[in-house]
């Protein structure tokens, strides 16, 4: 059953985590204590090696969190989502920096949401944006509109776009576009967006920007109840 996989991966992940660590652990050892003892080219493997487990941990990591949106009871609590996109960004601020980017956020509502996973997902928005983007400035804009019973959220940005015909297919686990070495990235991180929408009852999309680059939208219930 979905419940069974869910909960195999939360294990999986959760007790990959100890292991990985000791391998980390010993490789920058051999990294910082054998420096002088190995070759240039055992260097490189090395090298490569902890950048493969470093991916490896960020990907463990990431799966542990959709394993817990998918398993745990969202806690829905009235949250102000301007001081949360504040966080957000601060979080952020080195990314910003080196990427020489902006970010323009609309005045946003309060709504009763789980304040960890919408942080979550605001979060991974936002990188998205950033991280495929080629743009001397790169820009991301949020912004809403109030519909009858919900909010609609535009997450806008000017960097390389995607394809109509991989639209859906970017919300799927592991699903990559790119070579990690073009961009890094585990290929969760919209598959996480797209579980915490749904578990809040709404729904999230990609189109096109006319301008170059993409535009996330999410809707959000106003009255949001147990799911």
């Amino acid at each position: 059953s979905n419940r069974e996989l869910e909960q195999f991966a939360y294990v999986a992940s959760h007790d990959l985590q100890e292991p990985l660590r000791a391998i980390v652990g010993f490789l920058q050892l051999l990294q910082s204590r054998y420096e002088d003892k190995v070759d240039e080219k055992g260097k490189h493997y090395i090298d490569r090696t902890v950048k493969a487990a470093h991916r490896m941990q960020t990907m463990i990591r990431e799966l542990l969190t959709l394993s817990r949106v998918n398993s745990k009871e969202p806690k829905f609590l009235q949250t102000d989502l301007n001081s949360l996109v504040r966080d957000v960004l601060d979080n952020l601020q080195t990314m910003l920096q080196e990427k020489n980017a902006e970010v323009a956020c609309e005045v946003l509502p309060s709504l009763s949401v789980d304040e960890s996973q919408i942080r979550n997902l605001f979060q991974n928005l936002l990188v998205n944006g950033l991280r495929y983007n080629e743009s001397a400035r790169p820009r991301v804009d949020i912004g809403f509109q109030e519909l009858d019973d919900s909010y609609r959220f535009r997450v806008q940005d000017n960097g390389i776009g995607i394809l109509p015909q991989f639209h859906q297919r970017i919300f799927m686990v592991f699903q990559r576009l790119h070579t990690d070495r073009e961009y890094p990235g585990t290929g969760l991180g919209l598959a996480l967006c797209k579980r915490i929408v749904e578990r809040h009852g709404g729904t999230i999309w990609v189109e096109s920007n006319t301008t170059g680059g993409s535009v996330f939208y999410f809707t959000l219930p106003k009255n949001i109840r147990q799911l």
